[in-house]
């Protein structure tokens, strides 16, 4: 650390004079003696204020009955921290127990009650009733300082609990496309931020390789390359293939039979069959399939089968669920397994083999008859008890193009995410290039910046949409520099970041990290000629706080910030 001070002093350029040398020796130890305290946790100052006014108002109205609780972060500094809004709902309370009495003598009386604490400095009493909160200096440089030392970082979970979360879901009989979009972002997000709050979080993606489209492809196969147990396939354009062997599927009957009998084939682990399905995975994509939850299959039946739930319709098994109009398929007629069968067994194994305290399913509103289904059924025969195991389908809209219909390419085909993702990448580039970035990055920051901003701003603009809602796709809107972007909040940070670059600071004195721009402008009070006359080291550690609470927010979305752009 004496080195750190050596650096301040030397960064300021002028002798160092015996106040200063205090002042910063002085600094240096408070940050020395901070470290070597506990590991505080971050608090809610909300719900800290919200316990306070809580028990103000039970003290002060003791007979009202659910009283409003309402702490909200004031909007304009010169109405304080924090106000308490309860005054007004209070006063509607009364009335109907025909006690008219004045919002504002109802703030007056709350503030009264009070309890000692050491979050308020004072409170005011402003238009009809707000109570406006000023928090004490001591208490947020405290929190402030906690922050910078230990990082951002939530409370322990009282248990550590394991969540199982399902998304995105590709078919790998298909290329991905836009529809796989939203359940990828929303899923990966959901689980930084369940990471963040320190649950124990599996990611599962239920690949879709036991489906019709399998049977398609393996039987397409089968014609196509008769030798392929001997020589391997060169199929090369896995979607070009899928495409031709969906014709023929809609085309001629007799292969789609064919087609429909290579599934239940393939669900009875024919060794050709089995061997075609292999070859067709590895064109897709490397990796493990999911497909060992089919041990979980015969297992699924047989749970059904002795409580006597299983019906006969038509050759086919199904179940009927208590207050669901739609049965379950359990096997078709051709003794093949549907998508009722997978997803229950999918489920069996998220609580069986994972003992998942969480089981959670990010996938479109389109399913959402389908998982109430399923969820009541495995509750129906014992699988799980909801009051204390969590399983839940996460819902959301599909994505539009800015004509306000299904996204879709110019020839109305689905928009391959791969397309998608470089179309990004490339207006990124183009944004950068317009603003002259180009001229002051090097190649490597200015690709860093380039897939930063593309990616950034997919994940932020599908991210900062209503999840239950469809969204408009526009890259126009996602780039913009300007509002609720993350081209304008990654710019925000990198400007932030650029404080201390200016005023040569190096990271080993600024090892903190929070969102307060407005003080950027105001850390290095002037410049001239491009030097650097003075440095406020505290509101350059409070920039390095703001920076450290937006690197965490971009985190958890999944948008990963550049340090120039």
């Amino acid at each position: 650390m004496d080195n750190l001070l050596c650096q301040v002093l030397a960064l300021l350029g002028t002798p160092a004079s015996r106040s200063i040398m205090v002042e910063m020796d002085n600094f240096v130890k408070s940050l020395q003696a901070e470290r070597n305290k506990p590991t505080k946790n971050m608090i809610n100052i909300n719900s800290r204020l919200q316990e306070v006014f809580g028990c103000a108002i039970k003290a002060a109205y003791p007979d009202l009955e659910n009283p409003p609780l309402i702490v909200t972060p004031s909007q304009q500094p010169k109405f304080g921290d924090y106000q308490c809004n309860s005054a007004m709902g209070i006063s509607q309370m009364l009335k109907t127990k025909e006690q008219k009495v004045n919002p504002r003598e109802i703030a007056e009386n709350i503030t009264r009650h009070l309890p000692n604490n050491e979050y308020i400095e004072k409170v005011e009493i402003a238009g009809p009733g707000f109570i406006n909160v000023h928090l004490r200096k001591d208490f947020v440089s405290e929190q402030l300082t906690n922050l910078l030392v230990n990082g951002v970082q939530l409370p322990p979970l009282e248990e550590r609990k394991k969540v199982v979360v399902d998304f995105s879901s590709p078919n790998i009989a298909k290329e991905m496309h836009v529809g796989h979009l939203r359940s990828t972002i929303i899923g990966e997000s959901m689980c930084r931020l369940f990471e963040f709050a320190g649950y124990d979080v599996l990611r599962l993606n239920h690949v879709g390789d036991w489906g019709t489209q399998f049977g398609m492809l393996i039987a397409h196969l089968q014609d196509k390359f008769p030798d392929y147990l001997t020589v391997s396939p060169p199929i090369g354009d896995l979607q070009a293939f899928y495409k031709e062997s969906k014709r023929r599927f809609d085309t001629e009957e007799e292969f789609k039979k064919r087609a429909y009998q290579c599934v239940v084939l393939l669900q009875s682990k024919n060794p050709d069959i089995i061997k075609a399905w292999k070859l067709i995975c590895d064109v897709s994509r490397e990796g493990e399939s999911l497909s060992f939850i089919l041990k979980y299959y015969d297992m699924t039946f047989v749970c059904f089968f002795p409580l006597g739930f299983v019906q006969v319709d038509d050759g086919r098994k199904i179940v009927f669920v208590p207050g669901c109009s739609i049965p379950l398929t359990i096997v078709k007629s051709d003794g093949g397994y549907t998508y009722d069968t997978s997803d229950l067994a999918a489920l069996k194994q998220r609580l069986v083999e994972e003992k998942a305290d969480m089981v959670i399913y990010v996938v479109d509103n389109g399913q959402s008859m389908h998982f109430q289904v399923i969820f009541a059924a495995a509750q129906m025969i014992g699988w799980y008890d909801p009051k204390v195991t969590r399983v839940s389908h996460a819902g959301f809209g599909v994505v539009l193009g800015e004509d306000k219909k299904k996204f879709k390419t110019r020839s109305g085909e689905t928009v391959r995410l791969i397309d998608l993702l470089e179309e990004g990448l490339k207006r990124s580039m183009d944004k950068l290039k317009e603003k002259e970035r180009d001229k002051v990055l090097t190649a490597e920051e200015l690709k860093a910046a380039q897939t930063s901003v593309a990616y950034g701003c997919i994940k932020y603009a599908d991210l900062s949409h209503n999840r239950l809602n469809d969204y408009i796709f526009s890259f126009d809107k996602m780039l913009d520099d300007r509002g609720n972007t993350a081209a304008y909040l990654l710019y925000a940070f990198t400007r932030i970041r650029s404080i201390a670059r200016l005023a040569n600071i190096d990271e080993e004195m600024l090892q903190y990290k929070i969102y307060i721009s407005h003080y950027s402008n105001q850390c290095l009070s002037s410049l001239s000629s491009g030097e650097v006359l003075k440095v406020n080291m505290w509101r350059m550690l409070l920039c390095e706080a703001v920076a450290a609470v937006m690197a965490k927010g971009f985190d958890i979305l999944g948008i990963k910030p550049v340090q120039r752009m």
